[in-house]
């Protein structure tokens, strides 16, 4: 097992070490449950110092490839589920399911026209055309919240970050993101090896004192964020927040940015972004799934031209571009004043959804947010015992864990506000059994909130 490893290994940094073993893993010559050398005979056989090795490790532990097991040693770990699929739906019907993160269907705006006038074949075009329709691109550009060098359309948000991951990222790469955060970014930067920190929330946005803390301590590659109704929380980045991690990152020239505002046109909160003090720095992600459709599978990518023209120029060998139909169909739905109308009527419809149900958990005594956007994320004692409560009402919710890159003061689950369209004052009485079923602040979980969002 030793020679194995100290024979793969070709740079002796920590991230050599990191690499080459996650190579040996990844090719199944290091099998899932193998115990491996202790740090101090890998260090000697290497000549480094444990210290090297050390941190090593804990990178293939953060990234999932590796873990301790206190005095029996260290192992390969086995296969783990990503989080996102513990983000799946009941295994039973339930009545309301509030777990998915999806906006209404009845919200949504209708495509038959614009299906209809796309489909007559206009879009038809070549492999070598450019990627984005012009007429898209020209819509899209007045619609960015700064002017991006490069500009190109993928697949949904979450292929976005996909992409922007692969382009950017290296295994080892210290990452900064919300805590919480979307899981499937997680799952991204995970696969990736990425080691990654977690930057607290309050209403403003990201907090800076831990963000200057960590761009120095960890000289990160990359900093994820939601600009507005972000989630879980809903939380919409302020212009004076904005304004303030400008200035922390200035002086950081390393750190790209990437912005997921997934939210989109249903978001109530401005579009605010870091690109209009860094705009060779920051690539922007606009989602249109949460607005105009999840099957048009469509969102943008905008920022410096040597990022988005690797995605473009990787997706080449791969699918190539996005339908142009779809495109198409997105122009048309950008360009319709009756679907501005209708996206508009859906913001107001999610505003007043949100408010209500956060002002009858209020009465009831629940700790929850949800500025903006279609999520609601509430405290509870206990996360499972919360899903057990809510299932026997018929009620599914997404639970908390899955979000967190570090544990919060208290457990948390995530609630779909936007599809409650009535019902609020039973909804909530459900919801507040849920959050006291051991009785607020006593037991083992009754712990106290941190700094930042709940």
């Amino acid at each position: 097992m030793l020679p194995l490893i100290t024979g793969a290994v070709e740079d002796r940094s920590a991230r050599g070490i990191a690499a080459a073993v996650s190579r040996l893993i990844t090719a199944g010559r290091l099998p899932a449950g193998e115990r491996l050398p202790t740090v101090r005979a890998v260090a000697g056989s290497l000549r480094v110092s444990p210290t090297t090795v050390s941190e090593a490790w804990r990178n293939l532990t953060l990234a999932g490839a590796i873990q301790t097991r206190g005095r029996s040693g260290t192992y390969v770990a086995g296969p783990s589920p990503p989080r996102f699929t513990r983000l799946g739906r009941p295994p039973v019907t339930l009545a309301l399911d509030l777990s998915t993160g999806v906006p209404d269907p009845a919200l949504l705006p209708d495509l038959s026209d614009a299906l209809r006038r796309a489909g007559d074949g206009r879009w038809a075009g070549s492999y070598l055309d450019e990627p984005v329709l012009p007429g898209l691109e020209e819509v899209l550009r007045e619609r960015w919240p700064f002017p991006p060098e490069r500009l190109t359309v993928v697949d949904g948000a979450l292929d976005a970050l996909d992409r922007i991951v692969a382009a950017t990222l290296r295994y080892g790469d210290h990452v900064l993101v919300e805590n919480p955060t979307f899981p499937p970014l997680l799952d991204l930067l995970q696969a990736a090896g990425a080691t990654v920190h977690g930057v607290p929330l309050d209403e403003s946005g990201m907090d800076p004192v831990v963000l200057r803390r960590l761009v120095a301590e960890r000289r990160p590659a990359a900093l994820f964020l939601q600009p507005r109704a972000q989630n879980p929380t809903g939380v919409s980045m302020t212009t004076k927040r904005a304004a303030a991690i400008a200035r922390i990152l200035r002086d950081a020239p390393h750190v790209l940015v990437v912005e997921d505002d997934h939210a989109g046109d249903i978001a109530s909160a401005p579009p605010i972004s870091l690109g209009s003090y860094l705009p060779r720095r920051v690539v922007h992600v606009a989602g249109f799934s949460k607005s105009h459709g999840p099957d048009l599978r469509l969102a943008a990518i905008g920022g410096p031209a040597t990022v988005v023209e690797q995605v473009i120029e990787r997706r080449l060998i791969g699918p190539g571009w996005t339908s142009r139909l779809l495109q198409g169909v997105l122009l048309d739905l950008l360009t319709s004043p009756e679907v501005a109308d209708r996206i508009a009527a859906a913001r107001n419809a999610y505003a007043e959804r949100r408010i209500t149900l956060l002002a009858a958990l209020a009465e009831r005594g629940v700790t929850a947010s949800a500025a903006d956007g279609i999520n609601l994320w509430m405290s509870v004692p206990d996360q499972q015992n919360a899903m057990v409560t809510l299932a026997a009402h018929g009620i599914g919710a997404a639970p908390g864990a899955p979000f967190l890159v570090t544990p919060l003061g208290t457990d948390h689950l995530r609630i779909t506000a936007g599809l409650v369209a009535g019902g609020h004052d039973d909804l909530a009485g459900a919801l507040a059994s849920a959050a006291v079923q051991l009785g607020r602040g006593s037991g083992p979980r009754g712990r106290g909130h941190p700094r930042g969002l709940m």
